[in-house]
């Protein structure tokens, strides 16, 4: 195995990254499609419209924390969870946020499972079969939601039916792979813990877990200062109109985890990289992969930002615009233009935190993301809307990764000041 990697250290930086975050990008984007794909049915359901996009948007971050634990608890304090994220906007969104809970709920394990095996699948050196593994519970998704949603009629349920089965493909897939893995053959005694890689394991996969755990904080403050803020505006504290806000912020985000996913795999691809070189005193591969990260991860958010400038409307219609009132259009087109805004700001921010991380640097890693979603994140969105209601969660995203970006320019002028060193 030792062998087998060491093109890591002589290939050309660029064909290396091609070849490992290719595959880790289309898996994460095929993962990403698994709620986008529900919301974009969901949307276009007349009997669902922006009542069904707002109770998705409640719903998603809840499918970022999840273990069996969680899911006793999701389907015990569900009433409780969906109002802490903002669900009781109106009776309606209530309804279809506690429908489309209690379903995506049961479906947990399979997707913790699925997901935790994506990347030993990549570590056994078959990024591919990773990649088709989740390809092909996102076309099992694909095909059932039009089928559970437009010809069932089964609403809420048929969206999260669907969703489930597809993780439930994955996780069956990864099953088989395991049992026929190529390098990575376990045995008996490789199944006790060992201290030693507890400790390196836990104080690495704690930077993403509180990376996820950030990011929903910052998503239940977003929507409760929506639902707050909504109430008393003029148009949205009408009850027809109240879930817009929520709907069209839910959809804007989606448009994000797009992105965001392909910043997150290019650089997640680069950590096989990143590692190898740096235990092989390989600074200046180090560099040099580092800076074409950052190229290409600012090159993806301009690329998103000229569409979410420019294209809002086409972006919203995907969404259902068509069968929605002038209100929930002008809102979304504000929305997307002004709350990603400093998407170039974004991209580089993500990539910095995930380089770190692959450098061993957990603390800095961490300490950056949790400035970023929770001390500016939250703090952001609980204290601009004082001084400019609704228009002030839109304006609390810019300004976290406008001051995000200013510390993340720091860390990263110290990174290339280390990577200079012989």
């Amino acid at each position: 195995m030792e062998h087998s990697n060491q093109f890591l250290g002589t290939e050309r930086i660029g064909k290396l990254m091609k070849q490992y975050a290719i595959p880790c990008i289309i898996s994460l984007l095929v993962g990403a499609l698994y709620n986008i794909v529900d919301q974009i049915f969901i949307a276009n359901a007349s009997y669902l419209g922006s009542y069904g996009n707002a109770a998705n948007t409640v719903v998603f971050p809840l499918t970022v924390v999840s273990s069996l634990i969680l899911t006793a608890i999701y389907l015990i304090f569900d009433d409780q969870i969906i109002a802490m994220f903002g669900g009781t906007v109106n009776a309606e969104t209530f309804h279809h946020s506690k429908e489309y809970f209690f379903y995506i709920t049961l479906g947990i394990p399979f997707y913790m499972f699925g997901q935790a095996m994506n990347p030993i699948i990549r570590a056994d050196g078959n990024p591919k079969f990773a990649m088709v593994s989740t390809l092909a519970g996102a076309i099992i998704n694909i095909i059932l939601d039009p089928i559970f949603i437009f010809i069932f009629k089964w609403g809420m349920m048929g969206a999260a039916v669907a969703t489930v089965l597809g993780q439930f493909v994955t996780a069956v897939l990864a099953v088989w792979y395991i049992k026929h893995m190529k390098n990575i053959k376990p045995a008996r005694g490789d199944y006790h813990l060992a201290g030693a890689i507890c400790k390196k394991t836990l104080v690495l996969g704690l930077t993403s877990f509180l990376s996820q755990i950030s990011l929903v904080a910052a998503m239940a403050a977003i929507n409760n200062m929506l639902r707050k803020y909504g109430a008393l505006d003029a148009v949205f504290g009408q009850e027809q109109y109240a879930q817009i806000p929520m709907a069209v912020v839910g959809i804007v985000m989606k448009f994000f985890q797009i992105v965001i996913s392909i910043v997150v795999g290019m650089a997640a691809g680069c950590i096989p990289i990143v590692g190898f070189n740096m235990g092989a005193g390989q600074k200046t591969r180090v560099k040099e992969l580092f800076t074409k990260l950052l190229i290409a991860e600012a090159t993806v958010g301009a690329i998103a930002l000229i569409l979410v400038e420019f294209f809002p409307q086409q972006l919203i219609n995907i969404f259902g615009a068509a069968n929605e009132s002038a209100y929930y259009t002008e809102f979304a087109i504000k929305a997307f233009r002004t709350y990603l805004c400093m998407m170039i700001f974004a991209c580089v921010n993500k990539a910095c935190f995930i380089f770190l991380q692959a450098m061993g640097k957990a603390g800095a890693s961490t300490a950056l993301s949790m400035i970023r979603e929770v001390v500016f994140g939250v703090g952001f969105a609980l204290l601009l809307p004082l001084f400019f209601r609704l228009d002030g969660v839109l304006y609390s995203m810019l300004v976290s990764d406008i001051l995000t970006f200013a510390i993340a320019v720091f860390l990263i002028y110290g990174t290339y000041k280390e990577l200079n060193t012989k």
